[in-house]
């Protein structure tokens, strides 16, 4: 295996292309693992920590731009305000240490179906910039996701950037796992309220072979809302609506029996996940706020 450790963005886009099955490493939390217990063994191991670009990022007037090496513990302390969804799922992942070294770059990268930060990316709005030495694209993060642990990118890109959409509204992330912290997701669930465009947005992980928006959920409850006027009167939503949409919710999966749950499990959990946050980002648009909770555990869907 050879080592590649490019000091700018330009000598890492010119190695990727020289050397396209080339595997990126910044926090390496999921590629160390992997070649540790022999499931991979790259040819390449480009190390990406002494390119500060990917270590910034820039609050804009309507998206939060995150380089890819932004672990998830700056995400936390500074851009829970902006990006609330996000914040909440990168609460969840691992460690202190794992949300020290982790990015969003890099769960992107992997592109696991359980990983943390997908739910939030989907029903925030979010593109991820990638460049070659070819040039540079946009692309949504739902159509980024391919296949399981598979993305995108051609092989002679990389991950620059996220963009973001800052928050309009309440934003939710829910997770189920056996216990807080070091846990992969039996399932996951994010919901965004914007109210400026009148839409919510809903995000699930962990339970298809990629992470996906429910949108035919999303379709009934954004007509809801606008025939019933609750933008408007931000009444109290009825509970029949909440049901259907986590109903719709839950037929938005595809989920697999593992070791970590089944099948069955998953689609219980989803559809109370989508219930109470759907409550939740609600009474706190109601209330005229923005931000969120969290909530972990298998309990909360016993």
């Amino acid at each position: 295996m050879e080592f590649l450790r490019p000091a700018t963005w330009e000598e890492a886009l010119a190695a990727k292309a020289e050397h396209p099955s080339a595997v990126p490493i910044a926090g390496g939390t999921d590629v160390m693992v992997e070649i540790n217990f022999d499931a991979r063994r790259p040819g390449h191991l480009m190390d990406l920590n002494r390119i500060r670009d990917l270590h910034e990022w820039e609050v804009g007037e309507e998206n939060v731009r995150i380089g890819a090496s932004v672990p998830y513990a700056r995400i936390i302390d500074r851009l829970a305000t902006e990006l609330p969804g996000l914040a909440l799922a990168s609460h969840t992942v691992g460690s202190p240490q794992i949300r020290n070294r982790g990015s969003v770059g890099g769960n992107l990268g992997a592109a696991s179906p359980a990983g943390d930060s997908h739910p939030a990316l989907l029903a925030a709005g979010a593109e991820v910039e990638a460049e070659s030495v070819r040039g540079t694209r946009f692309i949504p993060v739902e159509e980024f996701y391919t296949g399981v642990k598979r993305n995108a990118l051609a092989d002679d890109e990389l991950i620059k950037n996220v963009h973001v959409r800052k928050a309009q509204g309440p934003q939710q992330f829910s997770k189920v796992g056996t216990r807080n912290a070091m846990v992969i997701a039996v399932c996951a669930f994010g919901i965004a309220l914007h109210p400026e465009s009148r839409v919510v947005r809903a995000g699930l992980g962990s339970v298809a072979p990629t992470p996906l928006r429910a949108r035919v959920a999303e379709d009934f409850l954004n007509a809801a809302l606008e025939d019933g006027g609750y933008w408007n009167s931000r009444a109290t939503l009825p509970p029949s609506l909440a049901r259907e949409f986590a109903e719709l919710c839950v037929g938005a999966c595809n989920p697999i029996d593992d070791v970590r749950g089944s099948a069955a499990y998953r689609r219980r959990a989803v559809g109370v996940m989508a219930r109470r946050t759907l409550g939740w980002t609600w009474e706190s648009y109601r209330k005229g706020g923005s931000q969120g909770r969290t909530t972990e555990g298998g309990a909360q869907c016993a």
